[in-house]
């Protein structure tokens, strides 16, 4: 059988406007996939399917469009570029091969920039970053890599010069590898170049490129080229660079190893994204996503130059593939350990209610799908009160999932106010118990537990303790089960976390039977009378330990002109910051510190105005804190467990 052709899933990032979705219409044209390139703001884009994107001319789904680039076959994710969806680039990051950061010419280093940056690093993504936009006025290249090498790495090796940069007819010539500048900065992250370099030997261009090819595999090197994805300038230098720095996958077949990054659904339902590091996806295929059971795969789609075309998925491929219930980061076999998700989580939540009340149902199912879809929305529905809550980026977020549900499933909605998600964490120690048929409990199950804390950052650990061997493996599933639901909404009602749940004791009722009759329930226990007891017991476990309810605070880092320092820094007293660095380099000022989440958005929102719109902020959860005075509650979902007799009427045995 003919083996496939070699592959490369390239990805292109950047912050909001500095043209990623130009670049990928050009890339495309210029490999013949597309006719013409399309235009954002004529909403004629190929990787923009959803008639939102092309309405707001931003990205918002990651899309996969493959064409072939010589003997290679491209697969090109384009990602979200605003920060309300940094989850959904992060997904994508994970599974390339490479990636193109493009920067704007004219804003440079914008904060989105910085925190993908820092997400190729950490991942170990290959990455060329191109110079976007040179043709536009105000373009000013050697600005650009002046912030690049101040605030991404100074290891950057610059490939391309522009020409008349800041008019239509701007132009981009390569920069050899033989030159004195470049071989200097190859030096900088390549011993064999420096060696010679600094032996005055000469530096041929064949081993300039082969130091090249290494830093950028390592990460010790980051070519930079430049151009405009309008007009084309420069984009013969960057299709060079893809085909002859980039590394291609050619692995060798071992067992069946694949990630999925993305679901979504079409006119024929939900679909998994995956790609597939080794071994094949074939249909009929029985495979296990993650800890699900294994199930049959129905269809395979290869992503190929002409579409989606069925087929077997081979390693370094991108395809759909139907069957099994696969969930985003869910993998089959083993991906490469580098390779891993480390998505934050939401630091703010909005309840969400349909305009028309008669479509609460239709909302529920649509906000159930688009969670299935995104993980990271968080999903809380309380079908009693009529509530529904989702976890959220941002108000750009909020826009969009409100569209998303009217277009796509006919439900106007209205958000109410948005407020940040806090956590509750265990004070002390406290212990509760109930024996079967006593206190009004009406399930075959005795339960005692113990819930004490945990260091920060623990998270919660459950322990059978010496029931182990006492009780069925499935009750202690149950109770299990049973504690961590209970968990979701403390005293306060906000999720407890870093604790420490153990059994001291349990008692059941064993199967049995009637007199020649077959199992009768009502006289034995089943491992729902410890998944409903367990909340209860739990309950009054932690209201004699204690909770303290702790806010998310937001590790920050701003870069700004030192003028802008002395009002910026008043306004960060003001809003509760707390500074932990403070440097100051060229006429820049660096500040890092810590910020509650719940100001970011002001603080960035006032930025501009403050800082000349030069001031760029990076801000990601670090930790919570505990709440001063008095803390703030969130309505509970459904029974109380600390409300015996309504918990016990409301969750029947």
């Amino acid at each position: 059988m003919t083996s496939p052709p070699p592959t490369l899933n390239l990805g292109i990032v950047a912050h909001v406007d500095a043209g990623k979705t130009s670049l990928t219409e050009r890339l495309l044209f210029e490999a013949g996939a597309i006719e013409a390139p399309g235009s954002v703001d004529a909403g004629t884009t190929r990787t923009d399917s959803l008639d939102l994107e092309r309405r707001r001319g931003i990205t918002i789904r990651a899309a996969v469009t493959s064409f072939a680039l010589d003997d290679v076959v491209v697969n090109l994710l384009d990602t979200p570029g605003h920060p309300d969806f940094i989850a959904e680039v992060e997904r994508s990051l994970g599974v390339l091969d490479a990636a193109v950061l493009v920067l704007s010419s004219v804003e440079g280093v914008q904060p989105q920039t910085l925190v993908i940056w820092r997400a190729l690093q950490r991942i170990g993504v290959p990455t060329v970053m191109f110079v976007n936009k040179v043709d536009r006025s105000g373009a000013d290249m050697e600005g650009v890599l002046e912030q690049v090498r101040r605030r991404l790495t100074p290891n950057v090796v610059v490939l391309a010069q522009a020409h008349g940069a800041g008019a239509r007819d701007a132009r981009v010539t390569a920069v050899p590898l033989t030159r004195e500048d470049v071989v200097v900065a190859l030096a900088e992250g390549d011993d064999r170049v420096l060696d010679d370099w600094a032996s005055d030997r000469p530096v041929s261009g064949a081993a300039a490129l082969a130091a090249l090819r290494r830093g950028l595999r390592t990460g010790a090197l980051t070519p930079v080229l430049c151009g405009s994805a309008t007009t084309g300038a420069g984009l013969p230098l960057l299709r060079d660079a893809l085909v002859t720095l980039l590394p291609r996958l050619s692995p060798p077949p071992h067992e069946q190893a694949a990630t999925v990054f993305a679901v979504d659904r079409d006119e024929r339902g939900r679909r998994a994204w995956v790609r597939v590091w080794s071994g094949d996806l074939r249909v009929r295929d029985r495979v296990a996503f993650g800890a699900a059971e294994p199930a049959r795969v129905t269809e395979v789609a290869v992503s190929t130059p002409d579409g989606l075309r069925p087929g077997v998925a081979g390693a370094g491929q991108i395809a759909v593939v139907r069957g099994p219930s696969a969930r985003i980061g869910d993998a089959v076999g083993r991906p490469p350990s580098r390779r891993e998700h480390r998505f934050t989580p939401a630091s703010l939540q909005a309840l969400v209610e349909p305009v028309d009340p008669t479509r609460r149902t239709a909302l529920y199912a649509g906000l159930a799908e688009l969670a299935d879809e995104d993980p990271l929305i968080d999903l809380r529905l309380d079908k009693v009160d009529g509530e529904a809550a989702v976890s959220l980026h941002g108000e750009v977020q909020k826009e969009v999932l409100a569209a998303l549900l009217e277009e796509r499933y006919g439900v106007a909605v209205r958000f109410l106010d948005t407020s940040t998600v806090c956590l509750e964490r265990v004070l002390g120690v406290g212990a509760s118990g109930d024996r079967i048929g006593t206190g009004g409990n009406p399930y075959l199950a005795g339960l005692a537990l113990r819930v004490e804390m945990a260091p920060v950052g623990h998270g919660v650990e459950f322990s059978p303790g010496v029931e182990r061997g006492n009780l069925p493996p499935a009750f202690v599933a149950a109770t299990e089960d049973g504690v961590r639901a209970g968990l979701r909404q403390g005293p306060h009602g906000w999720e407890v976390t870093d604790c420490v749940v153990t059994m001291t004791a349990s008692a059941y009722y064993p199967r049995q039977s009637r007199p020649h009759q077959k199992f009768d329930k009502s006289m034995s226990t089943v491992a729902a009378d410890f998944r409903h007891l367990a909340p209860v017991v739990l309950a009054a476990a932690l209201h004699e330990a204690r909770t303290r309810v702790c806010r998310p605070v937001d590790r920050f880092e701003l870069d700004l002109p030192t003028p802008a320092y002395p009002v910026v820094t008043a306004l960060l007293g003001r809003l509760g910051a707390s500074l932990l660095e403070t440097s100051t380099d060229r006429g820049y000022t660096r500040l890092v510190g810590h910020l509650p989440s719940e100001v970011v958005p002001d603080v960035a929102s006032r930025l501009p105005d403050l800082t000349g719109g030069e001031g760029v902020l990076v801000t990601s959860l670090d930790h919570h804190a505990p709440v001063r005075g008095q803390p703030p509650r969130r309505r509970r979902r459904g029974p109380d467990p600390l409300d015996r007799a309504a918990w016990f009427r409301d969750v029947p045995r």
